[in-house]
């Protein structure tokens, strides 16, 4: 076990968190997170400053303050399993697959490409910016014979995703961006709920999930896990792959809302009103058509906290760019990093941009929760891809001695029976439902 630790140190700042508290964060055992990049120091500090967020927000509701926090300490083998869930899924017995065959590195003609297209329509718009079929020989050829930035934006302007590797560190981002409100944030449920013994402490909070694929779904079972009401909601035409959800839906409910028919509409709307939290998920814009803006919501609901996440981070050039942790990894230069002997660029032992990003957002949703509530908070993969390759102190070394075994358990769900990893946190109360099945409403408190 270990005392002071300089990127706990770093994210419980950025968080906003009182001088000094990051101290009583300890970590015990072997890490398996080893790679060029200190990736093992990135996610134990993720995961630490969110442990420490819901101790402060368990002292506060029982009437203390941040100082009253009780020092945690987290096992670095339940975070290395952890920030590899999807790799220990198991639905029935089978193994999901995480990447689809259209989806990796390719040459181009002056360097490589990153492609993404594990969602058919991505892989669609994919081949049709290449004027290919959709096998993996005929993109090969076709992007071999294109310049690698050229390709990236062909295929952007096509709907695809498509991203040239960078030599370089993408432009700088902040780990978070906290917009606060005007301090008339409700507590949830009073401090008594939570003196209960056996309450935990985020016991009655209310979050509504507007969040897609990785980070922001860990961000949302993580608040599940510590005790929150956690209803995801999706528009019926976007659906997700079920293996996705079966890894990231445990602690939550899934619902479907088409917010262009007026009744459904109007129950997002009853939604709003009794949630305490919105985590966001989509890129800079895409929910502001429908005024579900972040600082939308708080000019019409001042006492949420909301916090969202988006790819390229909220300024910039790529700001409303789609992006997932692949992409963002190949245009930061981690990609070019990681690369083998050979060249081809390679990858961190976790996408630990999405896993580091998720805790950080949970952690910075519980750390507002302990303020009183009422704020915007902003996160973003190339935040904490900046934060990895910049600041971020340590060698990324593993540590001898780590298994998963100790941190994986079974789990029924709405997809049969699941083999799966556990939380850092804890036991999740149920497995997934399945996407979508569930009904829309809040839970009595």
């Amino acid at each position: 076990m270990t005392s002071e630790d300089g990127a706990t140190a770093q994210a419980w700042e950025a968080l906003g968190g009182a001088d000094g508290l990051a101290g009583r964060v300890g970590y015990r055992g072997p890490s398996g997170l080893e790679g060029p990049l200190p990736v093992r120091e990135l996610a134990r500090a993720a995961v630490g400053v969110c442990a420490l967020a819901a101790a402060e927000l368990a002292a506060v509701r029982a009437g203390g303050t941040a100082w009253d926090a009780a020092p945690v300490v987290v096992d670095e083998g339940a975070v290395a399993t952890a920030f590899v869930s999807e790799r220990h899924l198991r639905v029935a017995g089978r193994a999901p697959v995480s990447f689809a065959p259209l989806s990796g590195f390719w040459r181009a003609a002056d360097g490589w490409v990153r492609t993404h297209a594990n969602y058919p329509h991505h892989e669609a718009a994919l081949v049709r910016a290449l004027g290919v079929p959709a096998t993996a020989d005929a993109v090969r050829g076709a992007l071999a014979e294109r310049g690698a930035v050229e390709a990236q934006e062909l295929v952007y302007g096509h709907g695809g995703l498509a991203v040239a590797v960078a030599a370089e560190y993408g432009e700088p981002q902040p780990l978070v961006e906290w917009i606060r409100g005007d301090g008339r944030g409700r507590r949830v449920q009073g401090p008594a709920a939570v003196a209960e013994p056996g309450r935990l402490p985020a016991a009655g909070v209310r979050v509504l999930d507007l969040t897609r694929v990785i980070a922001g779904p860990v961000a949302t079972r993580t608040l599940g896990v510590l005790g929150a009401d956690v209803l995801r909601v999706d528009a019926p035409g976007l659906p997700e792959a079920d293996d996705a959800y079966a890894d990231t839906g445990f602690g939550k409910r899934s619902a479907l809302l088409d917010l262009a028919r007026s009744e459904d509409r109007a129950v997002l709307e009853g939604l709003l009103d009794g949630a305490d939290v919105v985590v966001t998920g989509y890129r800079p814009g895409a929910l502001e058509r429908f005024g579900l803006g972040g600082e939308e919501l708080l000019e019409r609901r001042p006492g949420l906290v909301v916090a969202e996440l988006c790819a390229w981070g909220w300024r910039g050039p790529w700001a409303a760019r789609r992006g997932f942790d692949s992409l963002v990894q190949a245009g930061y230069g981690i990609a070019a990093r990681c690369a083998g002997e050979d060249g081809m660029p390679g990858v961190l032992p976790a996408q630990a941009l999405d896993h580091g990003t998720g805790y950080l957002v949970a952690a910075g949703v519980l750390r507002a929760l302990a303020e009183g509530g009422g704020g915007l908070l902003r996160f973003s993969l190339a935040g904490t891809a900046s934060w990895l390759l910049r600041e971020v102190p340590g060698a990324g070394a593993g540590t001898p001695g780590y298994g998963a075994e100790p941190w994986l358990r079974e789990a029924d769900s709405g997809y049969g029976a699941l083999r799966h990893a556990a939380s850092p946190f804890g036991e999740w109360r149920r497995g997934p439902s399945r996407w979508g099945s569930d009904r829309a409403v809040w839970l009595p408190r």
